[in-house]
């Protein structure tokens, strides 16, 4: 499977107190992202705060992403990563059983792993079934990072695919390019087209759930060439993609635009507390100047993209 393209880091919605999965605002979510022409959803990831998961709501969510957007035609890649490696390899296993098209494997997470203990933590779940994997290169939230040597060596397995190269660096994208040809995507909306002029392919997008068409037409910019609408669709996106992610820590100030969008996704969970009373001001400010109402909560068909951009 070759991944690339606007890939959505897609939000978990729960109910206004926290304490359900809401599966009829995830469907509603998930064709949201069809219609807006994105390439792929990947649920139970940051954005989707899969660490509040029960083992239950994990699989009714990419059951959910799996049930309602493969018929629609997008690539569903599921979060199944774990600090612990038996359960990342339970997890990996259940997203190809559920019909995923590939898991998203972070990189174990307070353990603080050697990069020979992220080798082989990483071939035993690429070994433990043929689905697809996609890495996740994560420092902030995992303290470690896979070094571009390490994922060369995981690209020589023919179940690891790509990686979602969310570290901020240049330098990295760039090394793991020279080394080897994994299929590299950018793991910040700030920096897809940045990641793009050294390799990259896509981007798994955060600001993508309120924008979908606006992030898959940057993306198919990037795979025709384009530069110059590169250039003009990056500016454009920019100020909300930076803005939006600098008030709180994902998916707080997301969760709270969906709110402001009339597109409500109920609360975060703890250990995540609701955005301020200013960051819902500023986020609020973001949205008007990205020209983003209510009224736009239904976006276009996949071959329109909006006026705005």
């Amino acid at each position: 499977m070759i991944l690339s393209g606007a890939f959505t880091a897609i939000v978990t919605p729960f109910s206004a107190d926290g304490t359900r999965v809401d599966l009829a605002r995830l469907e509603q979510q998930v064709k949201f992202q069809a219609e807006g022409g994105v390439r792929g959803i990947v649920p139970c990831g940051t954005t989707g705060e899969a660490p509040t998961l029960s083992e239950a709501e994990h699989e009714s969510v990419v059951d959910c992403a799996v049930r309602i957007g493969k018929p629609l035609g997008l690539h569903v890649v599921a979060g199944a990563g774990s600090n612990s490696t038996a359960h990342a390899i339970h997890l990996h296993r259940l997203a190809h059983q559920l019909g995923a098209d590939a898991s998203l494997q972070v990189a174990p997470y307070y353990n603080k792993p050697s990069q020979e203990g992220l080798y082989r933590h990483f071939m035993a779940v690429a070994d433990s079934c043929p689905l697809p994997i996609m890495l996740y290169n994560i420092p902030g939230r995992s303290a470690v990072t896979i070094t571009p040597e390490t994922v060369a060596r995981l690209s020589a397995h023919p179940n690891i695919v790509a990686i979602k190269e969310a570290t901020g660096s240049m330098d990295s994208a760039s090394d793991i390019r020279r080394r080897c040809g994994i299929a590299i995507l950018s793991g910040d909306d700030s920096l897809t087209a940045s990641f793009a002029a050294v390799g990259a392919e896509g981007v798994v997008s955060v600001v993508s759930n309120l924008v979908p068409s606006r992030v898959a037409a940057l993306c198919a910019a990037i795979a025709a060439g384009s530069l110059h609408e590169m250039r003009r669709l990056h500016d454009a996106l920019y100020p909300l993609a930076r803005g939006l992610l600098s008030l709180d820590v994902n998916p707080v100030p997301l969760k709270a635009a969906l709110q402001l969008l009339g597109r409500d996704s109920g609360a975060v969970r703890l250990p995540l507390a609701p955005a301020s009373d200013a960051a819902r001001s500023e986020i609020a400010r973001l949205l008007s100047a990205a020209n983003l109402h209510a009224a736009d909560a239904k976006p276009p068909r996949a071959a329109a993209v909006e006026a705005s951009t």
